[in-house]
């Protein structure tokens, strides 16, 4: 372990992050809410913060081995959470604890959603804009951001890649470069959130809303400037750019990059995680439509209850977590059908959280290879998407992840319970959490603001579970990940 080398890199990347508070304070001075001084504050506290630490280990320039990038990960994120709260406890609107600050600052990076806060529509600008930059630069990881730059610092860039991007396959690089893969994923990231936020302002936000909510809708997070999410709206064409491009960030960003170069779409209907991602939304979307015709939710005519039904679908889906509606009052199963896409989630290589959709089509083909082996005993049957044999360390590695996924869910649900939760709020509120979704069930279905702090906390380890998928965090809980 190369503590030193690990300590310089955290030091740097603080520095980094230090320089995103500019943006907020820009708002505020064009706004004049006042709020200036506190993220001029909070640009001198986190810059300190991160000069402390690598100044006296600036001369630390050694390669990073693949543990030292797990390390650095984990523990960036996690200071990530509590130094993004700083803007929070320093301001007076909102008045927020530690603790409320530390979940809002973590469910803004890890793109969850979940919020504390109530009466958005009375916060200043500065504060609605800096959460919604949280959840952007979560999107796709500050930490991958730092990679376009950190090589200019003397530091190489593909033990954190490997750590920081989702997915079950980690080890493919866009670009012959780290670097320029980093570039790659950044730029098409941002062209996205651009055109995003010009539909938006098209379809008729303000120019404000429509930036905020491009942020968060492409990094899949769910932050709204409005109380009343999607729904203070009313407008079912803001409704329909929300999800194509909640649908487009849920896929795969090198397949945009694929298509891209190939300028053709095609390339994402040859893909079979693509296909069966937007396979499952639009199945799942006309379902929970149909039921909620069927029952006659609040009136809905058949295009209102097919528009909000393939809304929350692609919402939770997607894991962005936006409302139209209070969808927890929806009759029958549409709810927990609700919360189990958010189960599925997204694509590998996605901005989306949840179990992945390759991930769980790996899961199903590997139980119907068991079923033809035990009519097959001696039968070789491998496991193939698309075309492709799959390796078997790669089966294995999913249903390793699986089974952790399994273990950590039932574990911090036990513990939501022995905090107060009922089941059923507290089986909702894991999900919500490690599936990076936002909204839950019962008493957590608009916000986490009534739970006990301890509630909050098991919050904010589980979506860091759920953000850097489950290993980056449990391997530095193994004794032989300490030893040399």
């Amino acid at each position: 372990m190369q503590t030193k080398v690990v300590l310089r890199s955290i030091g740097l990347l603080t520095m980094l992050f230090s320089m995103t508070m500019f943006l907020p304070l820009l708002v505020s001075f064009i706004y004049q809410d006042g709020n200036d001084h506190l993220f001029w504050q909070s640009f001198l506290i986190i810059q300190m913060l991160g000069f402390l630490l690598w100044f006296p280990l600036r001369g630390e320039k050694r390669p990073l081995c693949h543990r030292d990038g797990f390390l650095i990960v984990a523990f960036f994120w996690m200071i990530l959470g509590t130094i993004g709260a700083v803007p929070f406890l320093l301001a007076d609107n909102p008045a927020m604890s530690f603790t409320d600050a530390v979940f809002e600052s973590v469910s803004g990076f890890t793109t969850t959603g979940a919020t504390v806060l109530q009466g958005l529509d009375r916060l200043p600008p500065s504060i609605l804009f800096y959460r919604q930059q949280l959840q952007w630069l979560g999107g796709m990881g500050i930490v991958v951001l730092a990679l376009a730059v950190l090589p200019i610092l003397g530091i190489g860039g593909m033990q954190l890649f490997r750590a920081e991007v989702p997915g079950p396959v980690k080890d493919s690089k866009l670009t012959p470069r780290i670097a320029e893969t980093a570039k790659a994923l950044w730029i098409i990231y941002l062209g996205i959130t651009l055109i995003c936020a010009l539909c938006y302002r098209l379809a008729g936000m303000s120019w404000f809303d429509a930036i905020g909510h491009s942020f968060s809708t492409v990094a899949n997070g769910g932050y709204s400037t409005h109380d009343a999410s999607f729904s203070y709206f009313n407008n079912p064409r803001i409704e329909m750019v929300a999800i194509f491009f909640m649908a487009v960030s849920g896929l795969n960003f090198a397949l945009h990059f694929a298509a891209l170069q190939k300028n053709s779409i095609k390339t994402y209907f040859i893909d079979s995680e693509a296909r069966c991602y937007m396979l499952v939304m639009l199945t799942c979307g006309l379902l929970v439509g149909s039921h909620l015709f069927y029952k006659g939710t609040s009136g809905y005519t058949l295009l209102d209850a097919m528009r909000h039904g393939m809304f929350q679908t692609v919402s939770f889906m997607s894991t962005s977590g936006f409302v139209t509606t209070d969808f927890f009052l929806w009759p029958g199963v549409v709810p927990i059908l609700l919360v189990f896409a958010g189960f599925i989630g997204g694509c590998a290589g996605s901005t989306a959280g949840g179990l992945k959709v390759i991930r769980v089509m790996l899961l199903y083909k590997q139980g119907e290879r068991e079923i033809q082996r035990l009519i097959h005993p001696n039968a070789s049957i491998p496991v193939k998407v698309g075309k492709i044999v799959q390796p078997e360390n790669i089966l294995d590695a999913v249903w390793g992840f699986f089974a952790l996924y399994v273990v950590a869910f039932i574990l911090i649900m036990l513990l939501m319970m022995e905090a107060g939760l009922d089941y059923m709020s507290a089986f909702s509120a894991v999900a919500a959490c490690i599936n990076n979704v936002g909204p839950g069930l019962g008493e957590v279905a608009s916000s986490f603001r009534t739970v006990d702090d301890s509630v909050k906390w098991l919050g904010c380890f589980a979506m860091l579970l759920g953000r850097l998928e489950i290993f980056t965090i449990l391997v530095l809980l193994s004794p032989s990940y300490w030893r040399y």
